[in-house]
């Protein structure tokens, strides 16, 4: 049990073996939620995540790295050869005291370390695993590696995203299919939990993050296959709202925005839905005469006169600042905000007052901001209960307290190079 013991999942453990992004975000999840997460990590092949930007301080090292820490707090770490056939047993023996394993490797590998479903429900029949690879365990391209980049094309998005009459690829500026996958994946394990709860039995979960990114992309194959076409791209536009766009608004006085933005990057999204809203616009904007004019009357009409819609529209934002335009908006009902940068987040009052983000002291980087947990339950609070663990970090607790070794036994296996 997790030393903090809060949540809905207190009293869960999970063998996590996954790596990079899709599975330590699906156990993010899990130990927002109050499972105890235990990281199977190796120094043979360091996660991705420990080895990319941003560092502290500068500092490119695998435990000051922001992106692991962000997606990995409250989870403990150890360090375990599974190449070692000692490596694999002592990871049955985590097993066997778990009531959850999740591996997002691609089809093969953990059968390959003698870790397979197959093997790990002798030593705990009511096992819960899920294996998240890219394209199932099953078809022909179950051997193929996968990305979260690579999926963002496969899924049809690269030809969804872009501005309208393009006929190039467009990528989405990150890796979707990570993410997305890992809350599939969390919610697949919730429902297998819930099973076992009300029958004792355990399951195997064959997810496909390839499958899963599909998933999103619904209404797109279904224009395809009840039109027989391609639905277009429309840049920040919606195939049905009017006005529903980007604008820009007035520059801002230099060194007052965030280094990196110049005075003219500032800009107002608004979304008019109906056509009260559309009106409600045209009184913030002091034009009621456009709520009559035929051109943008109704729905249909605004959109078959958008391009000039947006120009009238961009007349007035130009001479507005983002934030009192916002407030003057959505005091009339018209949904508008303007796009944030990252430090417009870290500092927005709206999500500190909520106490979204997280500080906490770790180990090497000290108290850093993270997003925390976006759900508030009244019943089982939820908590980060601390920062992201540094390689190995939970050894000592893993081996000696839950497992039983010795301290002559770890020593032994520290020689061998099976745990770190």
């Amino acid at each position: 049990m997790a030393e903090h013991g809060k949540g809905p999942l207190a009293g869960i453990r999970v063998a996590d073996f996954s790596w990079v992004w899709a599975g330590p975000f699906c156990t993010l999840q899990l130990a927002h939620l109050g499972a105890e997460v235990i990281r199977v990590e190796s120094m043979r092949r360091v996660c991705v995540t420990r080895m990319l930007p941003p560092w502290a301080e500068d500092r490119r090292e695998p435990n000051t790295a922001g992106y692991f820490n962000q997606y990995n707090q409250g989870k403990r770490s150890i360090l375990l050869d599974l190449a070692k056939p000692e490596g694999a047993e002592l990871a049955k023996r985590l097993v066997a005291i778990s009531d959850v394993v999740v591996e997002n490797f691609s089809a093969g590998v953990m059968e390959r370390l003698g870790l397979g479903y197959e093997e790990l429900k002798k030593v705990k029949p009511d096992i819960i695993m899920i294996s998240m690879s890219g394209y199932g365990q099953t078809g022909p391209l179950r051997d193929y590696i996968s990305y979260g980049p690579a999926q963002v094309p496969m899924a049809g998005f690269s030809t969804l995203t872009g501005y309208r009459h393009w006929d190039r690829p467009m990528h989405l500026g990150l890796s979707y299919g990570d993410p997305n996958a890992g809350l599939h994946a969390a919610f697949a394990i919730l429902v297998a939990l819930w099973h076992r709860y009300h029958t004792g039995e355990g399951q195997y979960i064959d997810m496909s993050q390839w499958e899963s990114t599909i998933a999103l992309v619904g209404d797109a194959l279904l224009g395809q296959q009840m039109n027989g076409r391609q639905p277009p791209r429309l840049g920040n536009r919606d195939p049905i709202i009017s006005p529903h766009g980007f604008f820009r608004c007035k520059p801002a006085e230099p060194g007052t925005l965030p280094e990196g933005l110049l005075p003219e990057d500032r800009w107002i999204s608004i979304a008019c839905r109906t056509n009260e809203e559309w009106q409600a616009l045209c009184q913030v904007m002091g034009r009621p005469e456009l709520a009559r004019d035929p051109r943008f009357a109704t729905l249909e009409a605004r959109k078959a006169n958008e391009d000039l819609l947006e120009r009238i529209v961009e007349e007035w934002t130009i001479t507005q600042d983002p934030w009192e335009a916002t407030r003057k908006l959505q005091e009339a009902g018209v949904a508008a905000f303007p796009p944030l940068c990252n430090k417009e987040l870290a500092e927005d009052p709206h999500l500190n007052a909520r106490g979204y983000f997280v500080e906490k002291e770790h180990p090497v980087v000290g108290v850093r901001k993270h997003g925390g947990i976006p759900w508030r339950m009244s019943d089982t609070p939820c908590e980060v209960w601390r920062a992201a663990p540094v390689m190995g970090q939970d050894n000592d607790y893993v081996f000696r307290h839950l497992l039983g070794l010795s301290q002559e036994e770890i020593e032994r296996l520290r020689q061998a190079q099976v745990i770190y």
